[in-house]
């Protein structure tokens, strides 16, 4: 049997991932273990801290179901939100030479492209430009060659309390292996961990960086 806290707080979970109003037919039919009273309930409890937490989120019944929507004073700010520049999603080529840096560090750009096969001296700029890789060194062999490792930056993105906590490489074999018959399956608002991001930051994810050659 659901706490009615926890009834509550999952209820809230789902309308705020839900790209448009759930309706009670459906909420039911997750909360199988909830009366239609206590969704009722629960429902009116969690409008009501909305309004008394000065929330900028209200929650509304429209087209027959419950949705979580910005209040509309808001509005402003969000539209100059949503206009401004995102994250962009990193491209197949970045991921694959972040994984090569990540596992291999302190690594010399030869060294990746030896792995990779393939030149990738803009990939690396542009990791390095979003803070994902830097330099940590220089290699002791003639030319001295720059050692990347990376950042605190990559930590956080990825969500990892430290490198310790990066997958095996057979994980990540795994991982790969089943991507290809796992995507087109997968919520798109399924992040990295399991985490869910709302629809307004879905549709704040720009198209994947195009892998850029050295000139």
């Amino acid at each position: 049997m659901l706490e009615e806290q926890e009834l509550k707080s999952a209820m809230e979970a789902l309308l705020f991932i839900s790209g448009s109003p759930v309706s009670r037919d459906r909420l039911a039919g997750i909360f199988e273990e909830a009366s239609p009273e206590q969704l009722e309930a629960q429902l009116a409890l969690l409008r009501q801290e909305c309004e008394t937490r000065g929330s900028g989120l209200m929650l509304v019944e429209v087209a027959g179901g419950y949705q979580l929507t910005t209040r509309p004073e808001y509005a402003g700010w969000i539209r100059k939100f949503k206009s401004s520049k995102g994250p962009s999603k990193l491209s197949r080529p970045a991921l694959e030479t972040l994984a090569i840096i990540s596992y291999k560090q302190p690594i010399t750009r030869t060294e990746m492209e030896a792995i990779r096969g393939v030149n990738v001296g803009g990939i690396v700029r542009n990791l390095m430009e979003r803070r994902l890789v830097k330099i940590v060194g220089k290699k002791d062999v003639p030319g001295k060659p720059m050692l990347y490792g990376t950042s605190m930056e990559f930590l956080n993105y990825f969500g990892l309390k430290d490198l310790s906590a990066l997958p095996t490489l057979k994980e990540f074999q795994e991982l790969e292996e089943g991507e290809e018959t796992t995507d087109e399956a997968t919520d798109p608002a399924v992040e990295n961990n399991g985490f869910v991001l709302p629809p307004d930051r879905r549709e704040l994810s720009p198209v994947s960086l195009p892998e850029v050659t050295e000139v």
